[in-house]
């Protein structure tokens, strides 16, 4: 059985949106990174140029290479909440290149960054699930209309096994249900 890719109409001002949302959830998390990282500034600096392209900045090759230095700190860093949070604003800069294309793999440039910023948090505080939830909860209450509507033009998450898949999920339906 062979399934069509679906493109649908994402516009800059919607990249935008979804940016700023995600800056603000990464954000959330980037203390977990930066008391483990020392001068690490990647992560900081991945959230700063989203804001920036958020703002009204152009998309350029240095917010991909933003992203791409986060993620490289993430695999650097030594701790699985910190690493997360690397990952939180990786993937925070990179919503700025997501596709219009209805896939789930693409539903990750929306809830990725928030999930993996409870994810950060939780693991900062002995693996407390509450914290998790917590802050997909402030996550699903801080998302805007614009984000919502991207969001919806994507197919659903599945419940996965991991925490982080549960986290994905649990935010991806959140968001669908509001």
């Amino acid at each position: 059985m062979s399934r069509e890719s679906r493109y649908f109409t994402l516009t800059l001002e919607s990249l935008r949106a979804l940016g700023s949302w995600t800056a603000d959830c990464a954000e959330r998390a980037l203390p977990v990174y930066e008391k483990h990282a020392g001068s690490d500034a990647r992560p900081r600096a991945a959230i700063e140029g989203i804001r920036v392209f958020a703002g009204g900045g152009n998309r350029t090759a240095r917010l991909r290479s933003l992203a791409i230095e986060a993620n490289r700190a993430a695999r650097e860093i030594g701790s699985p909440a910190a690493e997360a949070a690397a990952r939180a604003a990786g993937l925070a800069a990179a919503s700025a290149y997501t596709h219009p294309l209805a896939d789930v793999q693409q539903t990750r440039h929306i809830v990725g960054p928030a999930a993996y910023a409870a994810l950060a948090l939780e693991l900062d505080h002995a693996g407390d699930p509450s914290v998790g939830d917590g802050e997909i909860r402030w996550a699903i209450e801080h998302v805007t209309p614009e984000v919502r509507q991207v969001l919806l033009q994507m197919p659903a998450r599945q419940a996965g096994n991991s925490r982080l898949d549960k986290l994905l999920y649990e935010l991806d339906a959140g968001i669908r249900s509001m």
